[in-house]
């Protein structure tokens, strides 16, 4: 089972979802505003990933932080509580694949997991 992880308003999720849904794969969507951020699935992701592509460090979310908030964020046990507190700053969508995760939408790359 594929499970797409993300918010259900954000743009990329919206493309992502309906290029699923164009070319025939069955997902399970997991919504962070209604369901949060499942702490076992974000510490995969963090190891699969890296703190670094996990965190979305462009987005509103992430400039909404304080400087100090923001400095504090080092390593993964540091983007796991800043995550774990804001899931809008987790990079959209992540999608939980048979064999592996992927962070972000990049149709290439879906074609070839498919």
């Amino acid at each position: 089972m594929i499970t797409l992880y993300g918010i259900p308003n954000c743009d990329t999720v919206k493309k992502a979802r309906a290029w699923l849904t164009e070319h025939g794969v069955d997902v399970t969507f997991h919504d962070f505003k209604k369901q949060g951020v499942p702490e076992a699935a974000l510490d995969r992701w963090l190891a699969a990933a890296g703190w670094e592509t996990v965190l979305n460090r462009k987005g509103t979310t992430w400039r909404q932080l304080d400087e100090a908030t923001r400095s504090a964020v080092a390593d993964a046990a540091s983007a796991r509580a800043v995550a774990l507190a804001n899931p809008s700053v987790i990079k959209r969508p992540v999608v939980e694949w048979a064999d592996g995760i992927t962070v972000g939408f990049n149709a290439a790359d879906w074609q070839r997991r498919i």
